[in-house]
């Protein structure tokens, strides 16, 4: 059973660690104004103490699994957002206590790329609803017509009968980043492309398909394939024959990797009772004899289920919101494309 954290509102306390990468000091403008941001909403902010920018971790394993832990079990706090990814949030997995996090109160946990190394044990593991979208420092932007908000969702005020619902923007930004040294307050992209999202593996006709969703960043999920942190036989009911909707997105990874990775997450069971795969769009490289999509169909081909692409759920901005343990339907065709998602 998935828990769902109930709605945010204004007054409630959102807790910022950095339980992978934390700030570089040139940086941390940017991080007071998405603080204010949230400030601005009617939201308490509470800092914590791993937040430090000087190496590739903002602290040792054990303060970082320790200030979040403590924050997740606060019933004071309601929502945890990082300032963004890193590399290594895998270190954490042992020493937080994710079967303890069952019998507590969810609360919302915001972010992506390394953030999923969190996300999916929180949703597969502690059966807590979580959210693969914008983190803190991107949480300021304007979102595109057609996708949600983390902070909307998270507040129940852009679910219409609990169902949160979003289509192509037909925009993204590509290859380009603001630079928030020099302009901290940013709020809004310069979009670079277009673009709808397109079907993958082949197939003719409408996709019209439901089932639980599920997924991250595959080069963040790949080292969780085949243990108890990625097993998504938990979302698939009691006997065990529910289907999914399983999301993935590159970060940067070239092809050959990406094809390997996706090979070892199916060969572990990762896709098992995908109804659909949903394939974030990347600016990752291709290699030489292998291109993004074809490493895609190489190694998820043989699911024999619709594949969808350049899905706006990855690095690429904007940033969609994907609900983790929520009730997703996917429609593509002819008439357009959207994904539903039921909070139940």
């Amino acid at each position: 059973m998935v828990h769902y954290p109930r709605p945010l509102r204004p007054g409630d306390v959102v807790g910022v660690t950095a339980p992978s990468s934390g700030l570089p000091t040139p940086l941390r403008g940017r991080l007071d104004v998405a603080v204010e941001w949230l400030r601005d909403r009617g939201y308490v902010v509470v800092l914590g103490e791993c937040l430090d920018g000087a190496s590739h971790v903002s602290a040792p394993a054990a303060e970082r699994a320790a200030e979040l832990m403590a924050m997740l079990r606060d019933p004071q706090i309601r929502a945890v957002v990082p300032p963004w990814g890193g590399e290594t949030a895998i270190d954490l997995l042992p020493l937080l206590d994710l079967d303890a996090l069952r019998d507590v109160e969810p609360t919302w946990v915001v972010g992506f790329s390394d953030i999923s190394t969190l996300l999916t044990p929180l949703t597969l593991v502690s059966g807590w609803a979580t959210l693969h979208a914008a983190n803190l420092m991107d949480t300021p932007y304007e979102q595109p017509s057609g996708l949600a908000h983390w902070l909307d969702v998270a507040a129940g005020t852009t679910a219409r009968g609990g169902v949160v619902r979003q289509s192509p923007p037909g925009v993204h930004r590509l290859g380009a980043y603001d630079r928030w040294e020099d302009d901290p307050t940013v709020t809004t992209y310069s979009w670079n492309g277009t673009g709808a999202w397109r079907r993958l593996d082949g197939g003719s006709g409408d996709i019209d398909v439901s089932g639980r969703m599920i997924g991250g960043c595959v080069e963040m999920l790949t080292h969780l394939a085949g243990t108890r942190f990625a097993d998504t036989s938990a979302l698939r009911g009691p006997a065990g024959d529910e289907p999914l909707l399983v999301y993935v997105e590159a970060a940067e990874a070239d092809a050959f990797t990406i094809c390997r990775s996706l090979h070892g997450m199916r060969l572990c069971g990762f896709f098992d009772g995908a109804a659909a795969v949903l394939v974030g769009r990347t600016g990752a490289p291709d290699s030489p004899t292998l291109t993004q999509d074809e490493a895609v169909l190489d190694a998820l081909g043989p699911l024999g289920v619709p594949i969808v692409t350049d899905v706006d759920c990855g690095h690429v901005a904007p940033h969609m919101t994907m609900v983790n343990g929520s009730i997703g339907r996917l429609r593509h065709g002819a008439e357009g494309s959207v994904l539903e998602q039921r909070l139940a």
